[in-house]
């Protein structure tokens, strides 16, 4: 099994460079830079502002889109690239469930390395398909969409088309439906539908509606009642414990849910979620403390625990002085789209790709020390000159935001990432090192730490 993953990364590595390069400007879905963020910008700079005649959607879905896509379509594609056989090996292997094996004459297998690549290339063309059309604009450096057409923003299988009417919209349902039943795929009518922006439409745990004159862009229903029903489980099943446990526990989850929204108009969420859970955290405190008054309680859990915030109700340990944090903290971003189809693995965009890597919007929630320690030394290791951290694309959920941000914190804490001075060099100044390189260069007793090179980017 490892060893079949490592050869569909060898593939996907050979075959993703042609591809980034043909792939069109609003497809955004697994593929490296590019993440739910740039989706969701895409759609506001396309309808926002009280000039945009686009005002209707189609919000469409795929029914069963990964299981369905059409295997000779995707060789055809692939021409004559030379792990083809490989690659119609991997899609006709089939699968085994608890029925047993069950062969696979459609569909791209979940789970596989290679298969997002694949869909991807599968559903390459849908833009234009659609009846999308862009020309140069030197203000902004990039494409933009000619006049009149609709604008069509692709994640995955799910994607929005923004037109000016509701005939262009149904227009553009009519064109995309022979298309994609030529790969295997067909819209799924219960979820598809016309809307107008006054309404409003769902799209990646965003909603997008307009009031009025303004476009506002917030954290769906849907999402926040998820949230709300994980915090209020991670509760229930924390009764037992102790006020650590319940900080450890809640406080990768608070930074990845915020970290993912905090592009949008979420404060009024945020501050909403503070107050959830602090009355959970009460609840708990009572459920463990039931024979304490409330004042004892109070005293004991909650308090200024940040050491630069004067908030006061903060839940907290008084052992060891560790808080939870809270959604409100996280400040207001807006996120900076991606330009046009430019590709990471274009020579000529290598200084663009690094700064935008290099951003602090990108970097996980690791200390303000941390930080300024990492942009000093321009994301690289003194000694191997390699990224201490590093991530091929954007986390993609609120889930992926939170194991990021825990992975990167257990990495430093574990020594991972290890924070040095004048032992390996002869000055005092502190930076940060792989743990592997700090005791290398420690066995070897080598003197003074070369400086940081110049980066290709920071993840």
């Amino acid at each position: 099994m490892i060893y079949d993953r490592c050869l569909q990364a060898q593939a996907a590595a050979a075959l993703e460079p042609e591809w980034e390069a043909r792939f069109e400007a609003k497809s955004y879905g697994f593929r490296p830079g590019r993440g739910c963020q740039d989706a969701i910008a895409a759609i506001f700079w396309t309808v926002a502002g009280t000039r945009t005649k686009r005002r209707w959607a189609l919000d469409a879905d795929l029914e069963a889109a990964f299981d369905r896509v059409d295997h000779d379509h995707i060789l055809s594609l692939l021409g004559t690239f030379p792990a083809r056989g490989a690659v119609t090996g991997w899609l006709k292997a089939g699968r085994v469930d608890k029925d047993g094996f069950a062969p696979t004459e459609e569909g791209t297998p979940q789970g596989g390395v290679i298969s997002p690549l694949i869909f991807n290339i599968a559903l390459h063309g849908m833009e234009e398909a659609a009846g999308a059309a862009y020309q140069w604009n030197p203000y902004r450096e990039s494409e933009a969409a000619v006049p009149g057409t609709p604008v069509l923003v692709r994640y995955a299988d799910d994607f929005i088309a923004l037109c000016d009417t509701r005939e262009q919209a149904e227009q553009v349902k009519t064109r995309l439906t022979p298309w994609l039943a030529s790969r295997g795929l067909a819209f799924n009518e219960d979820k598809t539908r016309v809307v107008h922006l006054d309404e409003g439409f769902d799209f990646l745990g965003f909603n997008v509606r307009r009031y009025g004159a303004k476009l506002l862009i917030k954290p769906s229903t849907g999402a926040v009642k998820r949230i709300r029903k994980r915090l209020s489980d991670e509760m229930l099943a924390l009764r037992g414990a102790n006020a650590s446990a319940v900080i450890r526990t809640l406080n990768p989850i608070v930074r990845g849910w915020s970290a993912y929204y905090q592009g949008a108009v979420s404060t009024e969420t945020f501050h909403s979620l503070d107050g959830y859970l602090w009355r959970l955290t009460y609840k708990w405190a009572l459920y463990r403390h039931n024979r304490r008054s409330k004042h004892r309680i109070i005293n004991r859990y909650y308090g200024r625990f940040h050491p630069s915030r004067r908030d006061r109700w903060v839940f907290g340990d008084r052992e060891t002085g560790a808080f939870l944090v809270r959604f409100g903290w996280t400040k207001i971003v807006r996120h900076e789209m991606v330009k046009g189809r430019a590709s990471p693995d274009d020579p000529a965009l290598t200084e663009y790709w690094a700064k935008r890597r290099r951003r602090i919007r990108d970097v996980p929630p690791i200390g303000r020390a941390r930080l300024l320690l990492l942009q000093k030394q321009n994301s690289r290791c003194p000694i191997c000159g390699g990224l201490l951290l590093h991530a091929d694309h954007q986390p993609r959920s609120p889930e992926e935001w939170e194991q990021w941000a825990a992975a990167t914190r257990k990495a430093i804490t574990m020594n991972a990432i290890a924070l040095t001075g004048s032992s390996l060099s002869d000055d005092k100044e502190q930076r940060l090192v792989h743990e592997h390189c700090r005791r290398r260069r420690t066995a070897r007793g080598s003197p003074a730490l070369p400086s940081a090179r110049e980066p290709s980017g920071l993840a």
